[in-house]
């Protein structure tokens, strides 16, 4: 039995040809198969160029437990998320690594229901049937079938079911699909909107499929990445500007000014919308950053829950507690109605009909930034991760109002609060702070000069 060091906390992530091939990648295709008792399943790819060999082996792995494959191609996670319930699968795989480095890729996986997968609900006995290798001969039965068309206008037709076309104002938006997957399926609801008479013009940019990444890897949320979107929309004089990673589901917005939305306040705007569809509806959100959340939340009269951070998690909450939305600051948005999973297409599909019905999106913000400034996450690489949070723990507890030990640890400082939590994919320290309407600058000099010693 060989270890396999591609399986984190809730997908498969890993170094091509050292944690992950396509040997590997077959394995735990049988596996996936074999775990979850699955006759059917959804297969999805990325750009990447090695995606389409991992996904080949694992179709062919499938097949041979005897599986129908039900075949998206090129696709993003969402659609692959959309298509395990439309089509009544028992599980769903998407091959991406979304936005990691050029030298990886991985899996995302859901069960039947399109239901998270975790340690506790079958990734666990996916790793061990797949690190024993045991399977013995192919099963009868298995074939693979093409479903990308018919998945992908079903799956139009239901994102499209969450604007109001007829509210729509004539806006102007940038999109930038990062060179990443989300260009085909964007042009498919862009001709949607475009034969219901939605007045939009789109300038797209860095809109062609590449696993190149010619542009570099598509992570909008590195500061470093959002220039490039944040220069075209000044140019083009746009109402609004949206990138997407490279699976796209994650959505990142910029307002008129090229200015950068971060994403506890889109969670807040996105939050009120919903509210106003149902009110007194339960909304989920991350324990990073939550107190414009909550406050968005109470006054619109809902409910606000929180969750820990992480998809399978947040999805689980959605479950249990039927929220209608759910959103992290990192940019991942879910909505019941979309078999509670994330979205990045959704979500600017929203964020369009409210600018439309309200006003430029920099204006929906700035009340919000000035009530709770934000740090936005800031990364650190201390020698000793554990070492330093429990060392910042000792030192800020005693004077904390309360402490939240539902990801990392947050303690509430009164005027101001910190999250510290290290990642679950990447051996970093992140930090995050928010204040009630004070200058965050002293207290934050303080802890980044403890992470950064």
């Amino acid at each position: 039995m060989s270890a396999l060091t591609c399986f984190k906390a809730y997908d498969i992530r890993g170094r091509l040809g050292i944690d992950l091939d396509e040997e590997i990648a077959h394995r735990i295709g049988r596996a996936f198969a074999r775990a979850l008792g699955a006759k059917k399943v959804v297969l999805g790819r990325d750009i990447r160029a090695s995606s389409e060999a991992l996904a080949g082996a694992v179709a062919q792995a499938l097949v041979a437990e005897g599986c129908e494959v039900l075949d998206l191609g090129l696709s993003g996670t969402e659609e692959m998320y959309f298509a395990t319930t439309f089509f009544g699968a028992d599980g769903g795989i998407c091959v991406t690594a979304s936005h990691n480095p050029m030298d990886y890729n991985g899996m995302k996986m859901v069960r039947a229901g399109s239901a998270p997968l975790d340690a506790a609900t079958g990734l666990a006995s996916i790793k061990a049937l797949a690190e024993a290798d045991d399977f013995g001969p192919a099963r009868a039965g298995g074939r693979i079938r093409d479903i990308a068309i018919e998945a992908r206008t079903a799956y139009v037709e239901r994102v499209m079911s969450f604007v109001d076309v007829a509210a729509l104002k004539p806006l102007k938006i940038v999109v930038n699909a990062g060179n990443g997957a989300a260009g085909p399926t964007f042009d498919a609801i862009a001709a949607a909107l475009e034969l219901r008479g939605a007045p939009l013009t789109f300038i797209r940019m860095h809109h062609t499929p590449d696993g190149s990444f010619p542009n570099g890897i598509p992570n909008p949320l590195l500061v470093e990445n959002r220039p490039v979107t944040a220069e075209r929309v000044i140019a083009e004089g746009a109402d609004l500007g949206v990138a997407w990673d490279g699976d796209f589901d994650r959505c990142f917005f910029f307002d008129h000014t090229g200015g950068f939305v971060d994403g506890e306040y889109v969670v807040g705007l996105l939050a009120e919308v919903f509210l106003q569809k149902e009110p007194g509806a339960k909304i989920i959100h991350d324990p990073r950053v939550v107190w414009n959340t909550q406050d968005v939340v109470a006054r619109a009269g809902g409910t606000a829950v929180q969750s820990r951070t992480g998809h399978a998690f947040i999805k689980q909450s959605m479950r249990d507690e039927n929220a209608f939305y759910g959103g992290e600051m990192s940019a991942h948005h879910y909505f019941r109605d979309f078999v509670y999973c994330d979205s990045g297409m959704i979500p600017w599909l929203v964020m369009a009909e409210l600018v439309s019905r309200r006003g430029p999106l920099a204006d929906l913000v700035a009340a919000r930034r000035a009530a709770f400034p934000s740090s936005g996450e800031i990364n650190f690489h201390p020698a000793d991760p554990k070492g330093t949070i429990t060392a910042i723990r000792a030192r800020y507890e005693p004077r904390a109002c309360s402490v939240d030990e539902t990801d990392g640890i947050s303690l509430d400082m009164g005027d101001w609060r910190f999250n510290l939590r290290s990642s679950n994919t990447e051996p970093v320290v992140r930090l995050n702070m928010e204040s009630r309407g004070r200058s965050l600058d002293e207290p934050l000099a303080a802890l980044t000069a403890q992470l950064s010693g």
